[in-house]
Formats: structure tokens, C-alpha cells, sequence
């Protein structure tokens, strides 16, 4: 059963562009995360995220794509954390969980122009510090080329039931690229806010809206699809399981059967 486990409540808002790239020549590593949630086994093979890229920018110009997911703290995590931000309760935790890359071939992608001029009110790309200095308004608005990037994961992503934080990032021979926010698609708590750090505040994260700009919390543009076994699929696995099960005691029973 394909669907849309998560979707951007709509086009993206024009509030907040957040940076999230690899680590790179004289660049060090920025991610940005946002959440979804899983109730069951789920089967990932594709996601969509929205962003900008500087105008002018030739799509050929995008070096990479990774998609990393994270799993919430204290999973992954050393605790108690180091206190180096506000705080770490509903974070992505210290490490990724599992990753797919363009790189690796564990990941393709397109990309496909939606606008040539989008202009978002605010930014978060130098502005990331550790407390008590992690408020700085943001770096201001920032305008490009807005993207739709489809993602498709050539190695798929198993995932049991849980929450988990979604951290795409994009390498260009030039320039940033910046994940756009969109209005949140369910209410808080059911929805988290995204989250953002970089190279120097690891392993810590820190509220894009609550922390680093007090305009927020921001929700950011994103979907992934996937699919989820059917209960009679579980069924016959189970009784498939089961039965390769007595097949294999039957194999081992039989000699010494013969044997008495």
C-alpha cells in the first residue's frame, strides 16, 4: 500500500529558509531537521522537500543529495547532555540512525524548478551558537530559486513504529541551498518544530523558532512515501515464519527418528 506518510500543509509559507548542506571544502556541516511519525513497520522509498537555490543557479549545479534520519533524544544520545543549549527534550538525537546518499548510490534524485524568484521573510545559516548566546534573530531574508527535489531511496529505509526527525541536505558548487518552512500540518505535541546545528554545536540542536529567531516554531516543507503491510501480509508471514519453523524441527527430528 503506497501513500504519504507525512505532507507540507500546502505550499511553502515565505516565513523562515534554513540551511542544510554536507560538510565541503572551507564549509563545515549544517542540518536541519524536521519530524514525522511512524505507527507501524514502515517501508520508505521516497520523500519531496522544498528549497532554495541562489537565482540564477543551473539545477546541474547540485552536487549531491543526502537524506538522513534521526531518531528522537535520548535515542542515540549521551546522557545527561552536555547543557550547551536551551534544551534537548523533543531533539534530534546526538547521531543519525540510518542515511542514504546520492554519492553512495543509496539515493537518486530530481530536481525541478517551481519558481524563479521566491523570497523568504528570514534565515538561519551563520547564527548558530551555543547558549547563552543562541538567540541572533536570524540572518535575515533571503531570496532564490525555489526547488522541488524528489527523492527516491534506491536502498529503502525499514523503520518500526516511532518518531523520527527527517534532515535532508543539498551540496551546490556554489552558493547554499536552504530548506523553506511551510505551516504545520497537525497541532503540537503531535507535531515537533523543526530543529537545526552545525559542524560546532555537535552533538546539540537547537529550536529554529524558539531559540535561534523567537518567531516560531516553524514546520518544514516535506513529504515521504512508503509502504505498510496489510495485517493479513503480517498473517501469512507469521504463518510462513511458523511454518518454516516446524519444516526445519521436522529436517532435525527425522535422523533420530530413524536412528531409534
Amino acid at each position: 500500500m503506497l501513500h504519504a506518510l507525512k505532507s507540507p500543509a500546502g505550499a511553502p509559507d515565505g516565513l523562515l529558509a534554513s540551511a542544510s548542506r554536507p560538510d565541503s571544502p572551507g564549509k563545515i556541516e549544517i542540518e536541519t531537521g524536521d519530524d514525522f511519525v511512524l505507527t507501524g513497520q514502515t517501508h520508505l522509498t521516497s520523500a519531496t522537500f522544498t528549497g532554495l537555490v541562489p537565482l540564477g543557479t543551473s539545477l546541474s549545479s547540485v552536487n549531491g543529495v543526502t537524506v538522513e534520519i534521526y531518531r528522537v533524544f535520548p535515542n542515540d544520545s549521551t546522557v545527561p547532555p552536555s547543557g550547551n543549549v536551551p534544551t534537548r527534550a523533543n531533539s534530534p538525537s546526538d547521531v543519525a540512525f540510518v542515511s542514504r546518499s546520492s554519492p553512495d548510490s543509496t539515493l537518486s534524485f530530481t530536481a525541478g524548478l517551481v519558481s524563479s524568484s521566491f523570497t523568504a521573510a528570514n534565515s538561519v545559516l551563520n547564527g548558530i551558537h551555543p547558549s547563552p548566546g543562541q538567540f541572533t534573530g536570524g540572518d535575515g531574508s533571503v531570496t532564490g530559486q525555489e526547488v522541488l527535489f524528489n527523492v527516491t531511496f534506491t536502498t529503502p529505509l525499514d523503520l518500526g513504529a516511532d518518531r523520527y526527525f527527517f534532515v535532508p541536505q543539498v551540496q551546490l558548487t556554489a552558493g547554499e541551498f536552504f530548506w523553506l518552512s511551510s505551516p504545520k500540518p497537525i497541532a503540537a505535541p503531535a507535531d515537533l518544530q523543526s530543529w537545526i546545528r552545525n559542524e560546532d554545536l555537535q552533538p546539540d540542536w537547537l529550536r529554529i523558532g524558539t531559540d535561534i529567531t523567537h518567531e516560531g516554531p516553524f514546520n518544514a516543507s516535506f513529504s515521504i512515501s512508503g509502504s505498510v503491510p496489510e495485517p493479513s501480509t503480517w498473517a501469512m508471514m507469521i504463518l510462513g515464519f511458523a511454518g518454516l519453523g516446524f519444516m526445519a524441527y521436522r529436517r532435525k527430528s527425522k535422523p533420530a527418528l530413524m536412528a531409534a
